[in-house]
């Protein structure tokens, strides 16, 4: 097991070094042009609504929110990301190289037999440096210019290599909510006319960051409107963080398929805030009601300083706190089986300093905000006002005054959530780290 190795001036160096290549390696992911996009695309809806605003940041179409590098948010240079902490300390010796005993050998394969499956053309347009700053150029906005190879663009063949490494990296639910996710998409392209290329099944990017490898780091990232994983793998070790997921709406039907989205999320909130006293419930809950955008974590703050809010986990009882690692265990759980346990193992250890922090009301319907906090682990989860969608939402607005763009208050139809591993663990930046001060 290696852990942090005392500052010595061997590791100094080999920590400039690593900050060095990463500042000379990056390049200006997140505001380049999107490529990839052929003339054979698998999606036929126009592209005319497709571009993003000047300079690279979202156009504000539906997407928007918290999840989006909006107002006050902008990429991170991954040379430059220190994580998400409480006031901009790291705090040291969280995590470790070691042996998880869960093997990633099927994973590689269905990377390397995804990437074998493209041209020369498609694999030189999604392939990039281990430290290359397209990690951190993720987007929740539909309108966001992306790099790597479009899933529309791909043959079904191609299409369907992608969808198996997506199978062997989630977990079922994982996939299950990943697809679900880009079905509603286009379901609510389709409900507003259906000529936007970004507001279908199609418009989600793979992006590969090192070559795939059971030994060396690794790692990748699909994303598109609603959906941002960043997947870093190093021998049998992953990271899933940041991964953010979102829907509007998050119910629907879709070439028959009836889709609802994020009750887990939702059902494990409320019964975790439920489960508490009313004195508890005093320390937890801060309003009655939430606004329209409360994330803090979405994306371009990978450096947020955040401080902990709400009810301690050391101040829960037994059965509260199975409640709360019950939760926490949704979100982590859409990591493959083996690998959730492993991160849940790290939470576990942390659950005395675990915060959990409410906005907004406690019924069934309600829309409310809610985030766990801890070393190791954020999550939040935001209900927000309908941006784009026209139809009937199946749950009733909160009684918040806080309106969206497209109307109404927040409601269970518009959910934003994230995940992150705080302290330098989002995208495996800490592992690396350790990894390069090792072997070089």
């Amino acid at each position: 097991m290696h852990g942090h190795r005392p500052r010595t001036p061997e590791t100094a160096r080999s920590r400039r070094w690593f900050m060095n290549k990463a500042l000379l390696a990056g390049g200006v992911a997140a505001m380049a042009t999107m490529t990839g996009c052929s003339s054979d695309s698998a999606d036929t809806a126009s592209s005319s609504s497709s571009g993003s605003a000047a300079g690279g940041m979202p156009s504000g179409g539906p997407g928007g929110g918290g999840g989006g590098m909006g107002p006050g948010a902008s990429q991170v240079k991954y040379a430059d990301v220190k994580g998400v902490t409480t006031d901009g300390t790291v705090v040291e010796d969280l995590y470790s190289i070691h042996s998880t005993d869960v093997s990633t050998d099927a994973l590689v394969k269905a990377a390397q037999t995804f990437l074998d499956g493209l041209s020369t053309k498609e694999r030189t347009s999604c392939v990039f440096d281990i430290d290359a700053d397209e990690w951190t150029a993720w987007s929740n906005v539909d309108g966001y210019d992306r790099k790597g190879v479009r899933m529309g663009d791909l043959t079904e063949k191609q299409r369907n290599l992608g969808h198996a490494l997506l199978g062997k990296a989630l977990s079922a639910d994982g996939l299950t909510r990943t697809r679900g996710i880009m079905k509603l998409n286009a379901f609510l392209g389709d409900s507003n006319g259906g000529n936007q290329k970004t507001l279908t099944e199609g418009h989600y990017f793979f992006t590969f960051m090192g070559t795939p490898s059971t030994t060396q780091p690794w790692g990748f990232q699909y994303e598109g409107h609603h959906v941002a994983i960043n997947y870093f793998v190093l021998g049998d070790q992953v990271v899933m963080t940041p991964t953010f997921m979102g829907s509007e709406p998050t119910t629907g039907t879709y070439k028959g398929e009836r889709i609802t989205l994020f009750r887990p999320e939702t059902t494990a909130g409320l019964a975790m805030i439920r489960s508490l006293t009313t004195a508890q419930r005093a320390e937890a809950i801060s309003s009655q009601s939430n606004g329209n955008e409360d994330m803090k974590a979405g994306a371009g703050q990978d450096n947020l300083k955040l401080g902990y809010e709400g009810l301690k986990g050391s101040d829960l009882t037994s059965a509260q706190q199975e409640k709360l690692l019950d939760l926490v265990g949704v979100y982590v759980g859409y990591l493959n089986e083996g690998h959730a346990e492993v991160k849940m193992t790290e939470v576990r250890k942390h659950l005395d300093d675990t915060y959990l922090y409410w906005m907004g009301e406690t019924e069934d319907d309600s829309a409310f905000y809610y985030r766990v906090h801890s070393p190791v682990v954020l999550i939040e989860y935001d209900a927000q006002a309908p941006l784009f969608y026209k139809g009937d939402a199946s749950a009733t607005p909160s009684t918040s005054s806080a309106g969206g763009p497209g109307g109404g208050a927040p409601s269970q139809e518009h959910i934003h959530t994230i995940i992150r591993t705080p302290n330098g663990g989002d995208y495996g930046i800490d592992l690396l780290k350790l990894h390069l001060e090792n072997d070089h």
